[in-house]
């Protein structure tokens, strides 16, 4: 694909730029051995927290309710996750609870991230494309040193992935028609979304996302734009393809 007529690549980031579950997992563990949950593998609860993602998102993209921040979201889904693991969230502290969900703000990078949006930027307008919020992702980017040229929350669309417009909103701030515009994303049902709404597309693959035993994204289920093992190898296929016009 001749890439001259993009001019912006916007990255889903959990999963596809950090690595959330073991970052999570990471803040959980001391937080589970003080309130009773010893016994209790910390991926697993990283699992549990994350499997009310979706459908928590769910209720705002059927318009259950108004659209609120990933923030919001999250801290209702630890006191499930709690739940789910035997612990009663109103036996904790608010206090250590909302520190626990700001465990999303302090998310590491995947090795190649940094260097490999780095790479990208000197071409491309780089910049977010997530369900998270502005200042999640703020701080997020200020902790792990992620060179975006511009910080894109779900607040800017008022819309969660997958519905359309959080694809054609992002699209229009960045002042852009969506076929200038190419989403990075590990996950098929991501890009599959943005194609439909005229984005290009390019699959990164993040083989651990999920775990040792992950059993979904590990290959590219269509025929993307690009696919990658990792950014660096992103950077070599599009700035290649800008140097070789």
């Amino acid at each position: 694909m001749a890439w001259d007529k993009v001019q912006a690549l916007v990255f889903d980031v959990f999963g596809t730029v950090v690595d959330w579950r073991n970052g999570v997992a990471r803040e959980a563990q001391p937080f589970l051995a003080r309130h009773g949950g010893g016994g209790v593998d910390p991926a697993a609860f990283a699992d549990a927290w994350r499997s009310h993602y979706s459908p928590s998102m769910e209720t705002v993209r059927s318009g259950l309710r108004p659209f609120v921040r990933l923030d919001v979201l999250h801290r209702e889904n630890l006191e499930s996750a709690l739940r789910d693991v035997g612990i009663d969230p109103a036996g904790v502290p608010p206090s250590e609870l909302d520190d626990l969900n700001l465990a999303w703000h302090r998310l590491d990078p995947w090795p190649d991230s940094v260097a490999g949006l780095a790479r990208l930027k000197t071409r491309f307008i780089i910049a977010p494309l997530s369900n998270g919020n502005i200042r999640l992702m703020l701080d997020m980017a200020k902790r792990a040193g992620l060179p975006w040229d511009a910080i894109l929350g779900a607040e800017v669309a008022q819309a969660y992935k997958p519905m359309p417009e959080a694809y054609l909103r992002t699209a229009e701030v960045l002042g852009l028609q969506p076929s200038e515009v190419c989403m990075v994303a590990a996950h098929n049902g991501d890009l599959a979304a943005a194609r439909q709404c005229g984005l290009k597309t390019a699959f990164v693959r993040r083989p651990t996302e999920h775990g040792p035993e992950q059993a979904t994204d590990l290959q590219a289920q269509q025929d993307w734009d690009a696919v990658a093992d990792d950014f660096g190898a992103l950077a070599d296929q599009l700035l290649g393809s800008a140097a070789a016009r």
